[in-house]
This record gives structure tokens, sequence and C-alpha cells, in this order.
């Protein structure tokens, strides 16, 4: 298997003069965590893989304001860069990666207008789409739903965009391998239950996409220290584990966490 990627990602705020990296818990209590640019740096510099930058607040207006981070982080910063917020159309697109982001992360512009997907794909290439799902355990069993088996009973998984504002009736797990069959290149995957709840990924959710899927599924949401990251890596085929808050707040560093997971048998880049 190829080497599992360590990625830090940056919720920017770009609401405020310059950006900010912000944190919340379940999508909510937003807490502050440093400038965006500085903070890529850092995780650069400690042996990041890739860096991911979401736009929470993204709005037309603050589309150039994002791309300014973009271009300011990528003179330093020489790991791939996935961005996203926002983007819904080719044109933006472009602007963006125009700016120096190697990858876009399509959710809430995908989920309204599926062929987004192809139409950047088929621009520039699969692997340069990331489709970002965010998706929240439904216990109430419908017919048709991918019904998948945790511990606290078996639930299906809907899709959310908007941040996680609105919920769309879509089944997660075929919207991930229709969005595949679209162009996508890889999977971004947030449990929303899990997210900076420090309970460690959703290994149930995880592992239904990943084998559901042929392309590169990155585990989010709820990580809290390397164990969650051997977890998910050891039980389901996920290629990357993303985290936040154990980054931003010097919990642990990039480095340390490759060393401890190294140490234990998974292949990571040192």
């Amino acid at each position: 298997m190829l080497a599992r990627r360590i990625i830090p990602c940056l919720d920017c705020d770009m609401g405020v003069p310059g950006g900010r990296v912000v944190k919340g818990i379940e999508f909510q209590q937003i807490r502050y965590a440093g400038v965006p640019w500085e903070l890529a740096g850092q995780y650069y510099e400690d042996g990041a893989d890739e860096i991911v930058f979401l736009d929470i607040t993204a709005s037309h207006e603050r589309r150039e304001t994002m791309t300014s981070v973009i271009k300011k982080t990528s003179r330093s910063v020489f790991v791939p860069l996935a961005v996203g917020g926002g983007i819904n159309s080719v044109e933006q697109a472009r602007e963006v990666f125009n700016a120096g982001a190697d990858k876009i992360t399509l959710n809430t512009s995908a989920l309204k207008r599926p062929e987004l997907i192809s139409e950047i794909s088929d621009r520039y290439g699969n692997q340069a789409v990331v489709l970002a799902i965010d998706a929240k355990r439904r216990y109430t069993l419908e017919e048709g739903r991918h019904i998948v088996q945790t511990e606290q009973g078996a639930c299906w998984f809907e899709c959310s965009f908007y941040g996680g504002r609105q919920f769309t009736g879509i089944d997660a797990i075929a919207w991930a391998s229709r969005a595949v069959s679209l162009g996508a290149g890889e999977i971004l995957l947030t449990s929303m239950d899990r997210d900076g709840t420090y309970d460690g990924f959703d290994i149930p959710l995880t592992n239904a996409v990943a084998k559901r899927v042929n392309v590169p599924v990155i585990a989010s949401g709820g990580c809290a220290s390397p164990d969650h990251m051997l977890e998910v890596f050891k039980k389901t085929d996920a290629s990357a584990a993303l985290a936040a808050s154990i980054f931003h707040f010097g919990e642990w560093s990039v480095r340390n966490v490759k060393t401890y997971l190294k140490e234990r048998g998974v292949n990571v880049r040192i």
C-alpha cells in the first residue's frame, strides 16, 4: 500500500481582513486558531504531506481574499494544497488553481449541480477534484439507504451542505460512489458527529465509503491523538487522516504523529 498521508486542515473564516483559522465542535462553538499562511508554513516544515484550506464563510465577495491567502502560502509551502468553499464554476476553480492550489474540494456546489464535478475534472484531471462529504448519522432507517452497523445500532449517513447548516436527504455512501463516476478523484469524508469531539474517527462510516469507491479516502472528524489515526489506518482502507485541533493547539506535531505511526507499523513518509 502507498504511504498513508497526514493532512492538517485549516478552516478559514474569510469574513475578517486577511482571514483567520478557526475550529469548532460538531460544526459549532467556533474558536480562533491562528493565521492561515503561518500555520501552513509551520505544518509544511513539520512534515505534512498535504494541507487543506476550507473557506467556511465562502461567498463571491470573499473569493479574492481566499486566493490571496493561497498565493501567500504557496510562495513558501511546497506540498499539495487543496482549497474548498464556495467554488461553483470552472472559472472559479481556475482562479484557485492559478493562485497556487493543486486540488479543489467541492461540497455544496456539487450536491446542487453534480455535473460540475465532470466539468472541472475534464479540464484539470480527476486528481485535482476532491469531493468533500459532511455526513451525519441517521438512526431512522429508510428503504433504499445504505445501512451501516455501528456500536449504537444500524444507521445511514446523510449528506449536509452549507457548512453543515442544511441537510439534503442524500445518502452519503451512494453520493460518494456517484461522484467518483462523475470524475471525483478523492473523497474528503467528515463525520459531523465526531467533528471536534476528540472521540476518534467514525470507523464504520470511513470503512463503508472506502470499500465502496476506488479512489483515495481522507478520514476526517474527531481525531484527538495518533492512536485515532492508527485505528483508522488499521481498521479501514483510508489513505489519509486529516486533523485540525491537535495540530492547531499544540497538542501534537505532525512530525511526532508520523514517528508514532511508523513505530507501530504504519507506512508514512518521514
